[in-house]
C-alpha cells in the first residue's frame, strides 16, 4: 500500500497539484470528475476487501469531490443546467452515504453512471 512517504505517490501528487494550478475552471471540473470516478473505483475495491477504514476514507474523498463540484455551480445566475447538476450532485452524495453504510458496491453503480454521463457532457463543451 502506498503512503505519503512513497516517492511515486509524492510525484503523482505533485503532478496533480501542478495541473490543478494551471487549469482553467473547465479543466478543473474535468479533473474533479475524473478523480471522482477513480476514487469510486478505489472505494469499491476497499468494500470488496472489507477494508472498512480505507473505505471510509475513500468515501469521504468522494463526498469532498462531489461537494467541491457542487460548490462551483452558480445557482443564482446559472441556467437550468446548474440546477440539474445540483440535483445530481445531491443524489450522488446521498447514494455515497448509502453505499458506505451498506458496504455495497452495487450502490456505487448508479453514481458511476451519473458521473460518467456528466463527464461525457462536459467533454462535449470543448
Amino acid at each position: 500500500m502506498l503512503n505519503e512517504h512513497d516517492p511515486f505517490n509524492a510525484y503523482k501528487q505533485t503532478s496533480i497539484n501542478a495541473r490543478a494550478a494551471a487549469a482553467n475552471p473547465h479543466e478543473m471540473v474535468r479533473m474533479l470528475l475524473d478523480g471522482l470516478l477513480e476514487e469510486i473505483q478505489r472505494a469499491a475495491g476497499f468494500m470488496q476487501r472489507k477494508s472498512f477504514e480505507e473505505k471510509g476514507q475513500s468515501i469521504n474523498k468522494c463526498l469532498n469531490i462531489v461537494h467541491g463540484l457542487d460548490s462551483m455551480l452558480d445557482l443564482e445566475n446559472g441556467s437550468e443546467v446548474a440546477t440539474k447538476l445540483n440535483q445530481l450532485y445531491d443524489y450522488c452524495s446521498r447514494q455515497l452515504v448509502i453505499a458506505s453504510v451498506e458496504n455495497s458496491t452495487t450502490a456505487l453503480i448508479p453514481i458511476t453512471k451519473v458521473i460518467t454521463d456528466v463527464r461525457a457532457g462536459w467533454a462535449n463543451l470543448n
